[in-house]
């Protein structure tokens, strides 16, 4: 039965193979900028991750006119810090 036979594909229609070959200086080069990228992108979603799972702290304004029982007393700052700029 000729005709489960499959012919043979002329060369010309056949892709042609190719290599790549690198000396030790190409391995090395492409060892180092893999070696950048893999900790460029360790940084990254250690960074990413931080700012995902801890979002940073934002204060909330007082709306009403009585402060929180947590809220520090009103004033200057320097209420319980003594004053040493003046001479005695």
């Amino acid at each position: 039965m000729g005709l489960l036979k499959r012919k043979p594909e002329p060369a010309e229609s056949r892709p042609k193979p190719f290599r790549i070959e690198l000396g030790w200086r190409g391995m090395f080069g492409l060892a180092a900028v893999c070696f950048c990228l893999f900790v460029w992108m360790f940084l990254l979603g250690i960074w990413a991750g931080q700012t995902i799972l801890l979002p940073p702290r934002t204060v909330q304004a007082v709306q009403s006119g009585t402060p929180s029982p947590d809220a520090p007393p009103a004033g200057n700052g320097l209420s319980n810090q003594q004053d040493h700029s003046k001479a005695p």
